[in-house]
């Protein structure tokens, strides 16, 4: 076993590691107590946290797994890799400046709120196929129901890992998951998004289409270049590229976005996704507006206002 510690006060802007991967950016990371997505109220939690990377992420070229949690004032890590600090600083953005990105952000007294009570969220940046995945099974879904899907397609069909006395399952490879049947999906209580799940890994696998070649294109040109996906639409689309792709001006209008649009800023409802996206894009800042637009999220969803 590997372990260490990265001291929270060498980030600018501090870190909330909670914050980070239990508001609905990711759904590739577990709790060793089973309570994942559910202390929504009772933030400060010193749980430990763990998640998989894939063969494809690794510098070694196999999965690996790596534990973290913060306490004391540092996170505190152990994995089954050395290169665990580089790890997490690329999956939680450990190397942004949050400072800077906060004073980046217009003066609006919403997000202002936002800000001050979950200073210390990063965005997260997970492996591109993943990310494509747990989006498209979150569609009319509750983050816990989203989180337990993603759970049972690793058991599934994610290779094991030993590790420390435990075994994990990494996140299924693309082969594994276009060899699934819809019935076997379904029977994960994928439901109507199984077809669109496994039509999606068929793509990947055979080259057809790959998210990650969204990284080389322009902003709105990657969304739509994601569309492609079955089961993707503007939305979704967004999601993956703000928290995968390292498109941080993508805003994701989901409902809660919509609310803040309707409630705040109604001036910015165009009546079309391209539009609204473009108009709440520039409110919230431009280069930085999907930071603004997680903030927003995770505040409306947890009773802020």
């Amino acid at each position: 076993m590997h372990e260490g510690a990265i001291p929270v006060t060498d980030l600018s802007g501090g870190f909330d590691m909670q914050a980070t991967v239990e508001s609905g950016q990711t759904y590739l990371w577990d709790r060793a107590d089973g309570r994942m997505f559910e202390d929504e109220h009772a933030w400060g939690s010193d749980a430990w946290y763990h998640t998989v990377l894939p063969a494809t992420f690794t510098p070694s070229g196999e999965s690996e797994v790596v534990r973290a949690r913060q306490h004391d004032g540092a996170i505190e890590w152990e994995a089954s890799t050395p290169n665990a600090p580089e790890l997490l600083t690329h999956l939680l953005r450990l190397d942004d400046d949050l400072d800077a990105i906060v004073d980046a952000c217009p003066d609006l007294p919403m997000l202002a709120r936002a800000f001050d009570a979950y200073r210390g969220m990063r965005l997260v940046r997970d492996p591109a196929f993943p990310c494509l995945i747990s989006f498209i099974c979150s569609a009319q879904m509750r983050v816990e129901r989203i989180h337990g899907m993603q759970t049972r397609l690793a058991r599934e069909y994610g290779d094991p890992v030993e590790f420390d006395g435990d075994t994990y399952h990494a996140f299924p490879t693309p082969g594994r998951l276009a060899a699934a049947t819809e019935a076997d999906l379904r029977d994960l209580s994928l439901g109507y998004r199984a077809p669109y799940v496994q039509r999606t890994a068929e793509m990947v696998a055979s080259g057809e289409a790959d998210p990650e070649a969204a990284l080389d294109m322009a902003y709105e040109d990657a969304r739509e270049y994601l569309t492609r996906f079955v089961g993707v639409g503007e939305k979704v689309a967004d999601c993956v590229l703000l928290f995968s792709l390292d498109f941080l001006e993508a805003v994701p209008l989901d409902t809660w976005i919509r609310t803040a649009i309707a409630d705040y800023y109604p001036d910015c409802e165009r009546g079309n996704y391209t539009e609204t996206s473009r108009a709440i894009r520039e409110r919230f800042g431009g280069e930085y507006a999907g930071y603004a637009q997680t903030y927003v999220f995770f505040y409306l969803r947890t009773g802020g206002e």
